[in-house]
Order: structure tokens, then sequence, then C-alpha cells
């Protein structure tokens, strides 16, 4: 096929860059970008992610500086009938509203997500010894979600339910905290919690919520107790797990601390739990 030249911006204003309009904006763009069935990915190792995971891509935004270094990133785009946009920095910023120093920028399509009980069918298949599942309550900070994403993709983490308010995994801070990882973690959004630990626990799941109860069981503890499919729960960064999901979780589980430290910031907690239950 023959490939047509990027295309060089010269009006901001430009309807084809609809998708990178007020990139700053985190309340009109968490609300727009579900609705028009994209996402972004900021960066060329994170844009190679989604292409690897098999994601199709809308459009990609690069400073023509970049243009060479990633020629066979915008050959693929536009192999795939992706247009390829260009233009100095000052014109990109202008469009997006921030300095996109990763050199590169896209816009892809956005996934259909599967139902929660597809996807927890799916972790028997495809997972070892002893499946695992982490769900997120409630984390609504962009960066904590991406870094537990990663934390989920390194220890082995089979797959990952987000409740109905948690944040959106596929938001650009979160993908790129990430390191787009959100793309080979399977996960879904769960409709009705804590009323869906149901369809966890229907699964064959041990539903463990991590908190701060009197009667926790110590962390070391876990596996031998409960040696088969685990879901880790883990709670909002302030709050912690809802008092409902403690109540609906088969065990309530603990991290020993010291010094005076009753909690770990949720990213850091999950990590500590996923690599002693691995």
């Amino acid at each position: 096929m023959t490939l047509l030249p990027p295309i060089v911006l010269e009006d901001t204003a430009d309807p084809r860059l609809v998708d990178y309009v007020g990139l700053t904006d985190v309340v009109l763009r968490t609300r727009l970008e579900p609705e028009a069935g994209l996402y972004l990915a900021e960066s060329e190792k994170v844009i190679r992610r989604a292409l690897g995971a098999g994601h199709r891509p809308r459009s990609l935004l690069l400073a023509e500086r970049w243009l060479e270094p990633m020629a066979d990133l915008v050959t693929r785009f536009q192999e795939l009938g992706a247009p390829v946009f260009t233009g100095s920095p000052a014109v990109i910023e202008s469009v997006t509203g921030f300095h996109v120093h990763r050199g590169a920028i896209a816009s892809m399509h956005r996934p259909v997500l599967a139902s929660p009980a597809d996807l927890i069918a799916g972790v028997f298949v495809d997972a070892g010894v002893r499946p695992r599942i982490a769900i997120f309550e409630d984390i609504v900070d962009h960066t904590n979600l991406g870094a537990a994403f990663r934390s989920c993709a390194a220890l082995g983490v089979d797959a990952v339910l987000v409740t109905p308010r948690s944040a959106d995994p596929l938001y650009r801070r979160s993908v790129r905290v990430s390191m787009g990882t959100v793309f080979q973690v399977p996960w879904t959004r769960l409709t009705s919690w804590p009323a869906d630990v149901e369809i966890v626990r229907a699964a064959g799941f041990t539903t463990v919520a991590l908190g701060l109860t009197d009667d926790a069981l110590d962390l070391s503890e876990l596996t031998t107790r409960h040696p088969g499919p685990l879901a880790l729960i883990f709670g909002t960064e302030g709050d912690g797990l809802k008092p409902a999901t403690l109540a609906a979780a088969d065990v309530v589980c603990r991290i020993p601390m010291s010094g005076g430290v009753d909690s770990l910031n949720v990213a850091a907690a999950a990590a500590v739990a996923f690599y002693a239950t691995r």
C-alpha cells in the first residue's frame, strides 16, 4: 500500500484533533473518553504496548523531531489506517494543553469490557496453581491505580476488578504510571458493590479484605489457612474498605506494621500482598 506523509498541523482548531483537546482537564476527559470510546496512550513505550495488546489506533500525534526515531511506529499507524499528525512542540502544546515531552501521544479505541463473571471464568483457564484476582474499591487517584496495576502485572495477578466509583484505569495518567501494564492485566468494572462479592465467591475464590480489624489474620498466615484461589480486596487511600465490604468478605487480613505506622499507600500495600501470596 502507498503511505501518505504525516499531516503537518497548521490549524490547531482542526476538528480531526478533537481527541487531543484539553488533556489537562481531568473532569472533562474522564467523562469524554469513555463516552467516545477512546483513551490516550502517552510515550513510545506505552503506545507500543497498546498496539502489542491488540488495541486499535485512532490517530497518532508526535513532534516533528520524533518522526525519524519513531518511523516504524508512524508506518504501523498508517498501515492500520490511522492518521498521523505532526507539528512543532509549541503547536502540539496549544492543542493538548501541556508539553508532550515524551515525544508522542496516541488516541486508541477503548476495548469493550468483559462482564465480571466472564472475566473471572477466564482466570481459571489461564492461571497457574493459585489463581489470584485483585479488587480495588473506590480508588479515585489515577496515579495510585496505575501503580497498583503495575504491581499486578509484575507479581502475576491474573485479573483486576474495579468498583463502580473507582478511577478509570485507561485515563492517561493511570496508563502512564502503569507503564502500559493496564493493557496486559485483564480487568473490568463491577456494577454493584459490595453485592458483587457474591460473583467472586461463587466462582470459587476466597474473598480477602485488607483491613485493620482486631481479629484480622496476619498476611503471613493467609496462604496456609486459605491455599485456594484468592480475591484480594483493597480500599481507598484515606478510609480503607467500607464496613459493608469488611463484613461481606470471607477473611479480613492485615499487613504487620511497625514504627507507629498503621497502613501503607494502597499501591504499596497491594504489592506487599501480591508478593506474599505469589
